[in-house]
């Protein structure tokens, strides 16, 4: 069964080999034991806070195999972006540029940096096995931290986002970074990235040009790539744009690729979520039921949060009836409450 439960320090080997294969742009999982140790301290610090409000807190989950004994992937949530140090992206705008005399009027599409969604929610650290995406397990991975903040929506913002890695070619190349940022920094974009991950975004970020960039003096590579999503992020972009994310107005200010939004109210596995009494079936030994649907299930608790995805016959209004080994699984027993949602 895989399981979806907080990240401890005794899983750092395991998070560093999923890191070393994560993309190119997934800064929140650079390939350095030390960093990674730092995410899974503070996270275990995160989840066992009193909290009343969203902070400095961050939640790093992982997805265990149980019966292998081995993670087969991970995510995260900051609970408020840029608390500790600005957020900051690109802002698409129009400029109008007229002349009465000349009988002239032209909308310019610009990019200026902006720092508008610090304070929201983030998303980050999304990374499954090849062999895994595409697969209901993916859901599990991504929905499963929604389903952490339909539970506890007084450590969050009202709003979520998250920053979709962008298009880079087979060599680690980005030609928005190309068009932009390398005449800043004299490295290429997968340098960038490394460094980031190493130290942090806004190092660079306060590098970045602060006045307006006009778009159409881009190279057209550079204006192709502009919202484009990586190919290893593409099942990360599908799944929460099913939740109800949008691409608004706002792109990553390193390889241009797309910034979702939701509100909290609107996204489908939070909005559509229902917590319900658990029946134990102790006769049952699958996990599999005859005519049942794919849910996602929740044990709606903190250090002892649990996730997993399951076949069930479930009728509302009713006890949800979990076999042994899935409440075992959740750590629950007859009476307990559990949050699902379909698949």
């Amino acid at each position: 069964m895989l399981v979806m439960r907080p990240a401890q320090m005794a899983d750092l080997s395991e998070v560093q080999r999923l890191a070393a294969d994560s993309p190119i742009g997934v800064t929140s999982l650079p390939d350095d034991a030390g960093r990674l140790g730092d995410k899974i301290a503070a996270s275990e610090a995160s989840f066992s806070a009193e909290v009343s409000f969203n902070g400095e807190e961050t939640y790093f989950f992982v997805l265990e195999d149980t019966e292998a004994g081995r993670l087969v992937g991970c995510s995260g949530i900051v609970a408020s972006a840029g608390y500790s140090e600005p957020f900051y992206s690109f802002r698409n705008e129009t400029f109008v540029h007229a002349s009465r005399e000349l009988k002239i009027h032209n909308k310019i599409h610009v990019l200026s940096q902006c720092h508008d969604l610090t304070g929201n929610s983030l998303l980050t650290s999304f990374y499954v096995l090849p062999e895994l995406v595409g697969t209901l397990w993916s859901e599990l991975n991504s929905r499963g931290r929604l389903l952490f903040v339909a539970s506890h929506p007084e450590r969050f913002a009202d709003s979520v986002v998250t920053e979709i890695v962008g298009y880079s070619d087979d060599h680690g190349d980005s030609p928005f970074w190309d068009a932009i940022g390398r005449n800043f920094f004299d490295i290429n974009y997968a340098e960038a990235e490394r460094l980031c991950g190493l130290k942090s975004r806004t190092f660079l970020a306060e590098l970045m040009p602060h006045y307006p960039i006009y778009v159409p003096l881009l190279p057209d590579e550079a204006q192709e790539a502009m919202g484009q999503v990586h190919p290893r992020a593409q099942i990360t972009f599908d799944i929460l744009m099913r939740e109800g994310f949008e691409t608004d107005h706002y792109i990553d200010i390193f390889d241009g690729g797309p910034t979702l939004h939701a509100r909290v109210s609107g996204i489908r596995s939070i909005a559509q979520s229902r917590v319900v009494p658990v029946k134990v079936d102790t006769v049952s030994t699958g996990d599999a039921v005859k005519g049942g649907r794919p849910y996602l299930v929740s044990n709606g608790q903190l250090q002892d949060y649990r996730a997993v995805m399951l076949e069930l016959d479930w009728v509302p209004g009713k006890p949800v009836a979990l076999s042994l080994a899935a409440a075992e699984a959740l750590g629950v027993g007859e009476g307990a409450s559990v949050r699902i949602v379909a698949v």
